[in-house]
């Protein structure tokens, strides 16, 4: 298949001017530093993580050189404490935490058969576990702030949130040495809908993104070329997605153009089934 080029840049039109944002994972060329951009094109105010904190530091320095309104804070999301203390520091900073980007993942090749309990867990206390303490925390921050002293569960000074995770396809469809991921974020979706019917009532929406290839330096390092290849050929378009790709997906939903939509699973990819 002869693949399709990608399409220009899509200029920002200020869809999150004045909205703050965390996005975790978000240190660089992946869909995480895509996204931060993205949204600092739109008008965000955006506070980036990540548990390298060199890397972090850097495109921090960065973005900084470019835009207005952005800043680092290191946090490993399988520690609590790191968690807590990002969300804190969003609503310090800010005084409001309006969108919460979940996009830390591990994933990593190996055959059900031969995989140990510690790649099992590893790659589940990152993707899932630490997207479970991230929605937990940004929840806890929307109920606090979107409630204005009104009585639990009412109207009462509401204003919402937005939360979007990370998901894949691979958590919708099998695929060899990836079990461990697959499940991981299978699981993420899970939450999503879950999180999705109990953040309603005080106005928060929780979608994902499920995206197939988006290619950036770091799955080049982890993956080989004869599988680059082969999920590359599987595409309708014959072609890997670019990061900023899936980030516009991600505006769509932290945006009000999806204002309707909360519980979804969006898949940035021909191959979700």
């Amino acid at each position: 298949m002869t693949g399709v080029e990608s399409p220009e840049y899509v200029p920002g039109h200020g869809l999150l001017k004045g909205r703050t944002a965390v996005v975790t994972a978000a240190a660089g060329a992946g869909i995480g530093g895509a996204t931060a951009r993205r949204f600092l094109e739109e008008g965000a105010r955006v506070l980036i993580s990540d548990a390298h904190a060199r890397r972090l530091k850097e495109y921090e320095a960065e973005l900084a050189g470019e835009f207005e309104g952005v800043s680092a804070l290191a946090c490993d999301v399988t520690d609590e404490a790191q968690v807590q203390a990002l969300f804190d520091t969003a609503v310090r900073q800010h005084g409001r935490l309006d969108i919460v980007v979940n996009n830390a993942g591990l994933g990593g090749t190996s055959a059900l058969v031969d995989m140990s309990d510690e790649q099992w867990s590893k790659v589940l206390d990152v993707t899932l576990n630490g997207t479970f303490r991230c929605t937990r925390a940004a929840l806890r921050a929307f109920r606090e702030g979107g409630h204005g002293g009104g009585s639990e569960g009412g109207h009462e000074g509401r204003r919402g949130g937005v939360i979007v995770n990370n998901a894949s396809v691979v958590g919708w469809r099998a695929q060899a040495g990836q079990a461990h991921y697959a499940a991981a974020k299978a699981g993420v979706m899970a939450l999503t809908r879950c999180a999705a019917i109990e953040a309603a009532g005080f106005g928060v929406r929780v979608n994902a993104v499920s995206p197939s290839l988006a290619m950036h330096p770091h799955l080049v390092k982890v993956t080989s070329p004869e599988l680059l290849e082969e999920l590359t050929e599987r595409e309708a378009f014959g072609r890997y997605a670019e990061p900023w790709e899936v980030a516009n997906v991600i505006v769509f939903l932290a945006s009000d153009y999806s204002s309707y939509m909360t519980g979804e699973a969006v898949s940035v990819s021909s191959q979700h089934a």
